[in-house]
């Protein structure tokens, strides 16, 4: 089986036209399943609802991602890396390990070490905070978008 791990921004181009959607669509149609933190659930849903407040996107919207997520999890094709003490740990011991220079979000640390956890060598992303940070957990950060 082919597993990528995502982070909520690439999620996010899979279930929404954004620019990047279609090389975001076209990795994600090479692997058998998708992964991301289940914090990244959550980011998700609130980015989604951010598209309603900004007007960009309409409250149906919102209902068809849930569908679309729960449809996506139910054959498979997604699944949710739960949060434990063992992330956190990890997150911990690289902002010990980190130079006073890398800008470095909770939320990015957290995507970091669910990918690290999971036995993961590369992390799909365009943020450029979450790559540059992505060698602090062992991981490459690759952003097919760029290309």
């Amino acid at each position: 089986m082919i597993a990528a791990y995502f982070d909520t921004a690439y999620l996010l181009k899979l279930y929404r036209e954004e620019t990047g959607s279609s090389a975001v669509r076209a990795l994600a149609a090479k692997v058998d399943v998708l992964v991301c933190s289940l914090h990244g659930r959550a980011e998700l849903i609130a980015a989604t609802h951010r598209k309603i407040r900004e007007g960009t996107a309409a409250p149906a919207h919102l209902d068809a991602l849930l569908a679309q997520v729960a449809a996506d999890q139910s054959a498979g094709a997604l699944d949710w890396s739960p949060i434990t003490e063992t992330h956190l740990n990890r997150v911990a011991d690289a902002f010990r390990r980190a130079p006073a220079t890398v800008f470095l979000r909770a939320a990015d640390a957290l995507h970091l070490a669910s990918a690290a956890e999971a036995g993961f060598i590369e992390i799909y992303s365009n943020d450029r905070h979450l790559l540059s940070s992505a060698p602090l957990f062992g991981l490459r950060g690759v952003d097919v978008i760029a290309r």
